[in-house]
């Protein structure tokens, strides 16, 4: 491999990193929502896995079946993060592909 070539490989792949960073900062831009006992309960977590907001229906906290509540809150979030999870992966293999089938050219 000749200097040039190894200067355009160097450079290719500081654009490749370049665009990844740009790809996780939009991901982590994006939210993803989910819901248990049928909207009673529902989460929104970032792209960047962080929960942003629970929302409770008002008659689920007047309700005395605190492990109920736990479970509806922990199955909503966790089925948000799920969303959340599928999609980053999703964009991160394709814009993978596409990266390495750059490389190839």
């Amino acid at each position: 491999m000749n200097p040039d070539e190894l200067q355009e490989m160097m450079k290719r792949a500081e654009q490749m990193q370049s665009r990844m960073g740009d790809i996780q900062k939009d991901l982590a831009a994006r939210s993803f929502e989910a819901s248990s006992g049928g909207g009673m309960v529902e989460a929104t977590v970032s792209g960047a896995l962080r929960v942003v907001s629970i929302k409770i229906e008002k008659s689920l906290i007047t309700v005395d079946d605190q492990p109920m509540l736990q479970d509806l809150v922990a199955a909503a979030v966790n089925a948000a993060l799920a969303k959340a999870q599928e999609s980053v992966g999703q964009e991160l293999a394709r814009a993978q592909q596409s990266m390495l089938a750059g490389l190839g050219s």
